[in-house]
């Protein structure tokens, strides 16, 4: 029987488990960089064009409560943000693993068939419909 810290350890060095503590580890690295181009780089500038109004300090004052809705629209920003570079990221990776994919050509159309054609076929058709009749009236006679 195996002891529970060999089974404890075989389940930890499966490949899935190492990818996806990898993949976290790069994720949380990844969002620190995005995090740091949308406060540092990104809403500078916006606030900027938006006249020096940081979105952050946008609230509504209702009787003696603050709704800071500020704070909730960079975190859609934020998040907006992320989601882009994120979907970038992915596709950027997914050319650099696969390449490119070639467009595959569309098919051929099927040439038409000329009148010679189909009137060929159509003799071919009527004789072999009389073969098969001749052949039917010959076994009907010897019977």
């Amino acid at each position: 029987m195996k002891s529970t810290m060999q089974e404890f350890r075989e389940f930890i060095m499966k490949g899935n488990i190492i990818d996806m503590a990898v993949g976290v580890i790069m994720g949380g690295a990844f969002g620190k960089i995005v995090t740091s181009l949308v406060d540092n780089i990104l809403m500078p500038l916006i606030g900027v064009l938006s006249g020096g109004v940081n979105v952050e300090d946008l609230m509504w004052q209702v009787g003696g409560a603050k709704v800071l809705y500020g704070i909730f629209l960079q975190n859609v920003i934020d998040f907006l943000i992320i989601a882009v570079c994120m979907f970038v990221f992915v596709k950027a990776m997914a050319r650099l693993k696969f390449g490119k994919k070639a467009e595959e050509p569309a098919p051929e159309p099927e040439p038409e068939i000329t009148d010679e054609v189909r009137l060929l076929s159509e003799i071919k058709d009527l004789l072999a419909a009389r073969q098969v009749s001749n052949a039917t009236d010959a076994s009907t006679v010897e019977k």
